[in-house]
């Protein structure tokens, strides 16, 4: 296996619960996220990674009912999550997701594939130029293997690829560039009430009113200049809130 894609879900969100299972325009934010990353030409698999929390039992229903396969692990140690999944198949390249974006575009996928050089052990949108919801990662198995035996900080072991962008000297990373120019200030993920509302906006848009499910990133872009009242909805939150407050809290754990 050489690309595969997983999706990190979780029910216990604080800012807004069982986001990755609310209704989105008749089927679960989830399974719309996973329908989107299944459109990529490139992918061998989809499957997502979970914790061992009796709270995450209806994503386990969900993915069964769909034929997804999920991995389950460490509530906190997220890292380890991926890893000890990852490690059952051994890919050349973990894709790393999230499910609270159900605006993915497969196509950014399959371009940051095509783009990525040969020795390339990560390859992430770094600069920002995406809006937030559009997020992937490539990493290597090598070097996620290499992170899950080496960090030592809670915020590194719970934000999968922290070690390893703060390492650049030991893993060769590559920035993944927004080809139609800067909309980072765009917000299409889903952390918060109004987070949810935009992109519900944006579904009933494109299914209702155009009856088109496989709309693009292009697409939506489109949408919101024209609905400039929609893109204000969630403009006040910030980007990485938290990855910043697992900083803030970080303490030093045992490395595997």
């Amino acid at each position: 296996m050489k690309y595969l894609a997983m999706i990190q879900a979780r029910c216990g969100s604080t800012r807004l619960p069982n986001k990755v299972l609310k209704d989105l325009y008749g089927k679960p934010a989830l399974q719309r996220m996973i329908e989107r990353v299944q459109k990529s030409g490139r992918i061998d698999e989809v499957m997502v990674v979970t914790s061992i929390k009796r709270d995450n039992l209806p994503i386990l229903k969900l993915c069964s009912s769909i034929g997804i396969r999920v991995g389950v692990g460490s509530e906190d140690d997220v890292l380890d999550r991926f890893y000890q999944t990852a490690k059952l198949l051994r890919p050349e390249y973990v894709i790393r997701l999230t499910a609270d974006c159900p605006c993915f575009d497969a196509e950014l996928l399959d371009m940051a594939i095509e783009q990525m050089g040969p020795d390339t052990d990560y390859c992430a949108m770094m600069s920002e130029t995406f809006a937030d919801g559009l997020d992937l990662e490539i990493i290597s198995f090598s070097a996620l293997e290499k992170a899950w035996k080496e960090a030592e900080h809670s915020y590194e072991r719970e934000h999968v690829t922290q070690y390893i962008i703060h390492r650049p000297e030991v893993f060769k990373q590559q920035d993944f560039v927004s080809p139609i120019g800067d909309f980072g200030h765009h917000r299409w993920t889903v952390d918060e009430t109004e987070d949810f509302e935009v992109v519900s906006r944006i579904y009933e848009y494109f299914l209702k009113e155009k009856k088109k499910d496989d709309f693009g990133y292009k697409e939506i872009l489109w949408y919101l200049e024209g609905h400039p009242e929609v893109m204000e909805l969630n403009k006040k939150y910030q980007r990485n809130e938290g990855l910043q407050k697992s900083i803030n809290e970080d303490v030093l754990v045992t490395p595997n």
